[in-house]
């Protein structure tokens, strides 16, 4: 069937706009270059989280499709070589301060007054303890993760780590790196940890 001239015209006039589409690293850069501008400091929310850095960026670059390998090693040995374990070599805290923590969504939030302490947040994403009513799926559950994976030294180090950078052991990971970004405390990471693995604890109940 012979197609009409108008369909004819219409066609090369669409074919013609595409190749003047801009390709998705400039609409990526217009799209920081228009948050930046519609942005602003306040309280705790700083205009300066929208700078990534280098692991940011990269994990950013691959986005839409598998990273790869190569890729994927070198984030997570350079993640973990910069995780900060306790001086003192103790991984566990209190688990009753870790279980208000992980219930806690305070802090960094505009609206949160400076010096307020951050809070894990951990319920938004995961399973923790049976009585909690609501819990995010985005993670895993965690509900009897020590009574899993034990209570020794190397599943402390692990755990502490893990919280601190979870970058470290899983590359672009979208759990927040609690400790390499400052969010948390050292002291708040052992707590979280003790929540975890600590047989009191109602995770491993």
């Amino acid at each position: 069937m012979r197609m009409p001239s108008a369909f004819i015209a219409l066609g090369l006039a669409a074919v013609a706009g595409c190749a003047t589409l801009s390709s998705d690293e400039d609409y990526g850069a217009r799209a920081v270059a228009l948050m930046k501008s519609a942005f602003h400091t306040k309280g705790q929310a700083s205009i300066e989280r929208l700078n990534q850095d280098e692991t940011q960026a990269l994990c950013s670059e691959y986005a839409k499709g598998p990273l790869p390998q190569a890729a994927a090693q070198r984030i997570e040995a350079s993640q973990l070589a910069g995780i900060k374990y306790p001086p003192d070599g103790k991984y566990l805290g209190d688990w009753k301060t870790g279980e208000r923590i992980a219930q806690q969504g305070t802090g960094l939030q505009f609206s949160d007054a400076p010096g307020t302490p951050a809070g894990g947040n951990c319920y938004a994403c995961h399973q923790l303890a049976p009585q909690e009513l609501a819990y995010g799926t985005i993670g895993p559950s965690l509900y009897r993760y020590g009574k899993l994976r034990g209570n020794a030294a190397d599943a402390q180090r692990y755990t502490f780590g893990k919280i601190f950078n979870s970058i470290a052991y899983s590359a672009c990971s979208a759990m927040p790196r609690f400790g390499a970004q400052g969010i948390l405390s050292e002291q708040q990471i052992k707590d979280l940890t003790a929540l975890l693995l600590d047989p009191e604890s109602p995770v491993n109940k």
